[in-house]
C-alpha cells in the first residue's frame, strides 16, 4: 500500500490500514477544505481519502486516528515543526520545483560554532556556501536569515528548503551566488534541541517558553558578533550593501530591531509575516526604545531594499499595517507584497522565491 499517491490531476489520495479504528482524519496545510479530510474505511480495514486538486507546493500533514495525531506510516519523508513531526509531499510544476533537488551545481551546508561574549555562550550557526565556493578566489555577499518562534538554526533548512531554493535560483541565473547564514534566535540556548550540552533534556518548544530568550533585546544587541564572526571566517564582502537580513515572524521582529539599531550593517532588509505586536514588548528596553527615530535614521542610510510581506489572513496582518504606517510617517520607503492565507511556511517559502532574486543586484 502506498500513501500518499499524487494523482494525474494533482489531487492526492491518502491511505492507512487501521481496521480497529472508529474514525480517521487527515489534517494538512493545503487551502482546500482548510486542509481537512475524513477518510472512509473499506471492507479490508483500509481507510482512504482523496483531496481536491492542489496547486504546486510542498505540503505537510498528519493522520488523526480516534483523536490521536501521528505521521503517515507508509511515507518515509517527514519534517519537524517545533515539537511535532509531519509527513510531507510535493505537487510539482510550480513553486515546489524550487524546493526539490535537481541536477544543478550544489552548494555546501555546514554547522559551525561561534562564541558570544554578550550572551556568554558558544552557539551554533548553519551556513550555506554557494556552488564552487571552496575553489573560488572571489568574495561573496551574505544573507542572514532568521527563523520564527519555536524554530532554530535548522528551521529554514528543513521547513524552508532554503538550500534547494538557492541552488536552483542560482543555477537559473535568477539569484546572485551568496552565503546564507542561519543563526539560532533563542539567545539563551546554544543550538537546536538535541544539539546542546543539555542533549535530550532540551525539547523543542516555542521561544516564549525558553527562559531568557524572548523579546528581551539580548539577541538583537549581540547580533554584530555573528556578523563579525562570519566576516572573519568566510570569504565575504564586508560592506553594508553586500549584506541582507530577513526573518519570519519572531525573526521578522528581530530583523526590524537589528537593522534599526545597526543601520550601517545591512543594505537589504526583509520582514516575512513579522511578529511586530508591540503590545507584547517592553519598549523601554534600549534595543526597542525610540523605534520611530531609529527607523527615520535608517531611512537616510542609503539602503538598497526594505521589503515587507504578510498574508491577508495572518493574525499579524494588522500589526504589519500599523508598522508600515509608522514607516510612512518617518519617510522610510519599502516595498509591500500582500499574499493570501495566514501564518504558514507555504507563504514564507514563496516570499523567499520573491525576495532572494532582488538581492545584491
Amino acid at each position: 500500500m502506498t500513501s500518499p499517491v499524487i494523482n494525474s490531476d494533482n489531487s492526492v489520495t491518502f491511505r492507512i490500514e487501521a481496521p480497529k479504528a472508529g474514525e480517521v482524519q487527515v489534517k494538512g496545510d493545503w487551502e482546500a477544505n482548510k486542509g481537512e479530510g475524513r477518510l472512509t474505511k473499506d471492507k479490508n480495514g483500509v481507510w482512504s481519502y482523496t483531496t481536491p486538486v492542489l496547486p504546486s507546493e510542498m505540503y505537510t500533514y498528519r493522520f488523526i486516528i480516534d483523536g490521536v495525531a501521528g505521521i503517515d506510516p507508509t511515507n518515509p519523508f517527514t519534517c519537524r515543526d517545533v515539537g511535532s513531526i509531519f509527513s510531507l509531499f510535493y505537487i510539482n510544476n510550480g513553486c515546489a520545483d524550487y524546493y526539490q533537488v535537481h541536477e544543478v551545481p550544489h552548494g555546501t551546508v555546514t554547522t559551525t560554532w561561534y562564541h558570544s561574549n554578550l550572551l556568554d555562550l558558544n552557539r551554533r550557526l548553519t551556513v550555506y556556501t554557494p556552488p564552487y565556493y571552496e575553489k573560488s578566489n572571489r568574495s561573496y555577499p551574505v544573507f542572514y536569515l532568521l527563523h520564527g518562534s519555536g524554530g532554530d538554526e535548522t528551521a529554514w533548512l528543513e521547513l524552508g528548503r532554503v538550500v534547494r531554493i538557492l541552488d536552483n535560483l542560482i543555477a537559473e541565473g535568477k539569484a546572485e551566488p551568496m552565503i546564507v547564514v542561519m543563526p539560532n534566535g533563542n539567545c539563551s540556548k546554544e543550538a537546536a534541541p538535541g544539539e546542546t550540552s543539555e542533549n535530550l533534556n532540551f525539547r523543542p518548544v516555542m521561544t516564549n517558553a525558553i527562559p531568557g530568550s524572548y523579546k528581551n533585546g539580548k539577541y538583537e544587541k549581540s547580533f554584530p558578533e555573528i556578523v563579525n564572526f562570519i566576516d572573519s571566517r568566510y570569504k565575504t564582502i564586508s560592506e553594508k550593501n553586500s549584506r541582507a537580513l530577513a526573518g519570519l515572524s519572531m525573526g521578522g521582529m528581530h530583523t526590524l530591531i537589528i537593522s534599526a539599531n545597526y543601520p550601517d550593517i545591512f543594505g537589504y532588509v526583509g520582514l516575512f509575516s513579522a511578529g511586530v505586536n508591540f503590545s507584547q514588548v517592553n519598549m523601554q528596553i534600549p534595543e526597542y526604545a525610540d523605534l520611530d527615530a531609529k527607523l527615520a535614521a535608517f531611512s537616510k542610510t542609503g539602503y538598497k531594499l526594505y521589503w515587507i510581506s504578510v498574508g491577508n489572513e495572518d493574525p499579524l496582518y494588522p500589526n504589519n499595517k500599523e508598522l508600515m504606517a509608522r514607516m510612512d510617517k518617518v519617510g522610510l520607503k519599502y516595498i509591500f507584497r500582500e499574499s493570501t492565507r495566514g501564518h504558514l511556511w507555504v507563504n514564507w517559502r514563496e516570499y523567499m522565491l520573491q525576495f532572494v532574486p532582488m538581492l545584491f543586484k
